[in-house]
């Protein structure tokens, strides 16, 4: 089970990306970092550096599909933090309703890889 030190669950997702990249991760269960480059309008190296964190931090996972690598909730998360991003998402869903929409209008995964990646 990971279990991040609540002081460093509150410090990761304090960042404005770093906050939406999980909430569009939890909402999608999985995604690249074009697309969520993309969803927030961001450079991929931006958006890759605060994803390093949330992963140092045991906030989450990676895997490499060829020259893609995909992102999602690290397994085992522990319960605590999973409610707390699971509240997050149900009662702020409303903060990434733009990035999912610019999420959306890429189509579906096979397409979004050929328009992004």
């Amino acid at each position: 089970m990971v279990v991040p030190a609540p002081l460093r669950l509150f410090k990761s997702l304090s960042d404005d990306t770093r906050l939406k990249l999980v909430l569009m991760i939890m909402a999608e269960q999985e995604m690249c970092v074009c697309e969520m480059a993309h969803a927030l309008d961001e450079s991929q190296p931006k958006i890759s550096r605060h994803l390093a964190l949330l992963r140092q931090n045991g906030l989450l996972a990676d895997r490499r599909e060829g020259q893609w690598v995909y992102y999602r909730l690290a397994p085992g998360l522990d319960p605590g933090s999973l409610a707390v991003l699971r509240a997050t998402l149900e009662h702020f869903r409303p903060y990434i309703d733009l990035p999912l929409q610019r999420l959306a209008r890429m189509g579906n995964r096979p397409e979004r890889q050929r328009l992004c990646c």
